[in-house]
């Protein structure tokens, strides 16, 4: 339950960030400079890091818990010692296993 209010709580203030922000705007038809949107670039990074990280990594089919490692390889014949040897066929211009 706790999980639950605190991502509730965040979403309140992500909430009434975005309504300020809103009320503080400019008309649409107005432009912005540069550091504005640098700004506004940096902020919705660091919001969308934010509510990112509040993730569950149990939910990933990759996490393996501390302790626990991937699951055993599977076997794989080795390679021959001498690669299968090809002979040039000058009728058909091929090379065919011999």
């Amino acid at each position: 339950m706790g999980i639950v209010m605190q991502n509730a709580r965040r979403l309140a203030i992500a909430a009434g960030m975005i309504a300020v922000a809103s009320l503080i705007t400019l008309k649409p038809a107005q432009a912005i400079d540069a550091g504005t949107a640098v700004g506004i670039g940096l902020g919705s990074f660091a919001l969308g890091s934010a509510l990112g990280s509040t993730a569950n990594p149990y939910y990933n089919p990759y996490y393996y818990p501390y302790g626990y490692s991937y699951p055993a390889p599977v076997y794989y014949p080795s390679a021959p010692y001498y690669p299968p040897r090809s002979c040039w066929d000058p009728y058909y211009r091929r090379y065919y296993a011999c």
